[in-house]
């Protein structure tokens, strides 16, 4: 079973880069060879097209606003009878960009879907201005959100087993 855990997020805009934090210290970990672990920063399409190669499970890590307190970790996973496939015409994708929801409508409407998809999301304190580094309730969330990818993975496993 192949795995990819994806980090999104633009590091120049503080608490974005939390993915890719997340990825870093994942990438310190020693992980099973068929678990692939990128940060994509705000390279939503080169992510869209990674995922297309035939992955057997996809964890995405990234910040979303669900109205928690900064640093709150969310579980979230997807499911695809629920994610509108097609791209309208004349419809703008941003490839620098793509949310995680707009990732897997392009990746639904060319049918790469991916198994199974967990999304790993922290409630941000700080992303409407420019600056480098986590706020101190993000950063302090980054460790245990590697941890729930590894859980993640996991979890997949035993489903797919």
């Amino acid at each position: 079973m192949s795995v990819l855990i994806a980090g999104i997020g633009n590091a120049w805009l503080r608490d974005d880069g939390f993915g890719g934090e997340v990825i870093k210290r994942l990438t310190e970990r020693e992980l099973p060879d068929d678990v692939v672990v990128l940060d994509f920063g705000t390279g939503g399409l080169d992510l869209a097209y990674e995922v297309m190669r035939g992955y057997d499970g996809l964890v995405l890590v990234d910040v979303s606003r669900q109205g928690g307190e900064p640093g709150t970790l969310y579980l979230m996973e997807p499911d695809p009878d629920e994610i509108a496939a097609g791209i309208e015409d004349g419809e703008i994708i941003d490839p620098h960009s793509m949310d995680p929801q707009t990732v897997l409508r392009f990746v639904k409407t060319v049918g790469g879907w991916p198994g199974k998809v967990v999304v790993i999301a922290c409630e941000p304190a700080a992303v409407e201005e420019m600056g480098l580094g986590l706020s101190e309730s993000v950063r302090a969330a980054v460790d245990r959100a590697a941890e729930l990818a590894l859980k993640a993975v996991a979890d997949l496993r035993v489903e797919t087993g």
